[in-house]
């Protein structure tokens, strides 16, 4: 099943880090982040890539051409040049790397990729967020509505304290604690090929009319994700994300199965490229 990244937005958050590479190759304890995303969809056995790319596509490009021999150890002769090379981690990814234009919105870029999806179930999300989704429970959950469209619906993360106001008065102050029940667009989609039909052009945000007449019609539910997710917006993100990084184990690789949650109406996500 072919899983598409998108990674072609300007990334204007984070512009310390943007102005010289696009988002998605922001490190992360070490590596670009786009690959922790990947990561997350090899250890649920999707190694199929289609990643679309826009603002400094080339960067992207040159990454993954030279992924093999940067990843590997070697032995070159210096008599003629020829090289053998051992790789230390091998990886059995295909990775394709689209450039769908500069200026292209989510859906358009989801568009311009309809050759490369032949025509069957494929996986969608963003190459600057990560979570512990579990990709089986997620597919099987699409399979069991038997509808175009599935969108992962996340908690956001807690950023400010609660307050619990009565009147004017402050009855209880809780430092970053969730209370109250509130669902956002966590990407990891699942799509139908006819959500391409709902796209009308380039111009055209995926998380703007699609989702919104897929919802509409009756084509588009939710699945639940209650654990890790987090995206890396700004430079604040940035630095949380890459102190999870650095440990042995980070939460968007800790897995515990899931059970299939009950169909539930989507949510209005905001525009993202």
């Amino acid at each position: 099943m072919k899983v598409v990244l998108f990674a072609g937005g300007l990334g204007s958050r984070l512009a310390e880090e943007t102005t010289r590479i696009p988002k998605p190759m922001v490190e992360i304890g070490g590596k670009p982040i786009i690959l922790h995303v990947m990561d997350i969809y090899s250890h649920w056995g999707f190694h199929d890539f289609v990643i679309a790319g826009g603002y400094k596509c080339m960067f992207i490009k040159n990454f993954f051409h030279n992924f093999h021999l940067s990843t590997a150890d070697f032995t070159v002769a210096l008599g003629n040049g020829s090289m053998v090379l051992k790789p230390v981690h091998p990886l059995d990814w295909n990775v394709s790397v689209v450039d769908t234009g500069l200026s292209t919105m989510t859906g358009g870029r989801l568009l311009r990729l309809r050759d490369w999806l032949d025509g069957d179930t494929f996986m969608v999300t963003y190459a600057d967020g990560v979570g512990n989704i579990d990709l089986e429970a997620l597919l099987d959950f699409h399979r069991s509505h038997g509808r175009l469209a599935t969108v992962t619906a996340v908690q956001p993360p807690a950023r400010f304290g609660n307050l619990e106001i009565e009147g004017n008065k402050v009855v209880e102050f809780t430092e970053k604690v969730r209370k109250h029940e509130t669902w956002i667009n966590g990407g990891f989609f699942v799509f139908e090929p006819g959500v391409l039909d709902y796209i009308s052009g380039p111009a055209e945000p995926l998380e703007m009319a699609p989702l919104t007449n897929l919802a509409r019609d009756g084509e588009l539910f939710a699945y639940k994700h209650t654990g890790f997710w987090h995206p890396m917006d700004t430079v604040r993100d940035r630095d949380y994300l890459n102190g999870l990084a650095e440990t042995d184990d980070p939460p968007w690789l800790q897995f515990e199965r899931s059970t299939t949650t009950e169909p539930a109406a989507a949510m209005q996500p905001q525009a993202r490229i």
